[in-house]
């Protein structure tokens, strides 16, 4: 008899013909599943943003095993997991390089003009308007708040545009060439451009906060490719809109799929609807550990990826 899980979010088509292949799968519609099915759950599959809401972790009593499609676990409670004997899986690794790209990525577009270039071609404004000019981007002191795997290689990333590279992070790291900063205003005021790759949940609730965007100034940008969370979004919208900073780049939202109507009526902000692992590539690769997780543990092997 084939495990029964319960999948979240959709996957791949290649991803989901081999978990139809090797599980039961119900998939979630917003309705909690009746009380004889959700006794026969086992596993569920599900995604970082996603994660599994406490009325339905309550309502799986035979609950085995949570397999997330992404990195962040802040949308999963570990500590019911823990006390429930539930293992918890990521997919760390596979994701990495396709975030430190977006972040590059969505710095240049933000600092160069290039979504504001290509709205102000398609509204036709060209040889009738100026368009504002960019800043520039080499040169720059760059500061990375969370030295995790996607931190170090947005600062890789960043090496080759010469300039001073900062990172804040609960300790210092002797491992890089980077400088550490132990506190993260003063991160702030050190940078023009402050990337955000720290974890989200309660430990990094709204840490960018109106201090930060302050000691951040009229020159200085932010690039989020981590959790909306971790930005207090409001403040966010103010320093913006009184031009405490210079602009932001964001992939990441507070309440997703909820964007604020400011931040989208702003030239000085770039706006993505978190796609910073949405490559056809990383997306296989993540969904293969997806499935690889939900294999071992139901054949009785070492988890690949256990967070929990």
């Amino acid at each position: 008899m084939k495990p029964v899980i319960l999948q979240i979010e959709r996957m791949m088509p290649e991803i989901e013909k081999r978990l139809n292949e090797a599980f039961e799968v119900h998939h979630y519609t917003g309705d909690l599943p009746d009380t004889a099915l959700a006794e026969r759950i086992k596993g569920v599959a599900t995604g970082g943003g996603s994660g599994l809401a406490p009325k339905i972790f309550d309502a799986l009593p035979n609950l085995e095993i949570i397999a997330i499609n992404g990195v962040g676990t802040d949308a999963v409670d570990l500590e019911k997991a823990k006390a429930r004997g539930v293992r918890v899986t990521t997919t760390p690794g596979v994701l990495t390089n396709d975030v430190a790209d977006m972040a590059i990525g969505l710095m240049i577009s933000l600092l160069r003009n290039l979504a504001l270039g290509d709205r102000f071609i398609r509204a036709e404004k060209w040889g009738k308007e100026t368009m504002p000019l960019g800043r520039t981007v080499s040169g720059k002191p760059f500061g990375i708040m969370g030295l995790g795997h996607i931190g170090r290689n947005i600062a890789k990333r960043l090496v080759p545009f010469e300039g001073s590279i900062y990172y804040f992070d609960p300790r210092s790291h002797d491992d890089v060439p980077y400088v550490y900063v132990p506190n993260l205003v003063d991160l702030a005021k050190k940078v023009k451009v402050l990337f955000i790759a720290a974890s989200g949940g309660p430990k990094s609730l709204h840490t960018i906060n109106q201090e930060v965007l302050e000691a951040l100034g009229p020159e200085g940008v932010i690039i989020n490719v981590a959790r909306g969370s971790v930005v207090d979004e409001k403040a966010l919208v103010k320093a913006l809109q009184e031009k405490t900073i210079a602009g932001a780049a964001l992939d990441v939202f507070e309440h997703e799929p909820n964007v604020p109507a400011e931040l989208k009526s702003m030239d000085n902000v770039v706006i993505s609807p978190h796609q910073a692992s949405a490559t056809r590539e990383t997306r296989l690769a993540m969904g293969d550990l997806v499935f690889r997780n939900l294999e071992d543990h139901f054949a009785g092997k070492p988890l690949l990826t256990a967070v929990v």
